[in-house]
């Protein structure tokens, strides 16, 4: 019970978070990340590119880590999970 407490405290703290930034911060960032960012955000063409790629790497690694938990495709007898799984 006390850890899901902690979980629903943390919780609790990451939403208040993006729910609580400051206006002047709000102001003065692009309508993309407004609210999701505190402080400036990304300014120059640069920053959008690195935020891009950044974004295709996370979107990339969470597509192959939903795959090989749905479907790990290891059928050889000798893989070391068997021998985890006979224990």
């Amino acid at each position: 019970m006390k850890n899901l407490k902690q979980k629903l405290t943390l919780i609790f703290l990451l939403i208040i978070n993006f729910s609580w930034a400051c206006e002047a911060c709000k102001l003065a960032q692009p309508p993309v990340t407004r609210s999701y960012t505190h402080g400036a955000g990304p300014q120059g063409n640069l920053d959008w590119v690195i935020v891009a790629v950044v974004t295709a790497i996370i979107i990339y690694t969470l597509i192959f880590s939903v795959k090989y938990l749905a479907k790990p495709g290891e059928k050889k007898s000798n893989h070391i999970k068997y021998s985890i799984l006979q224990d």
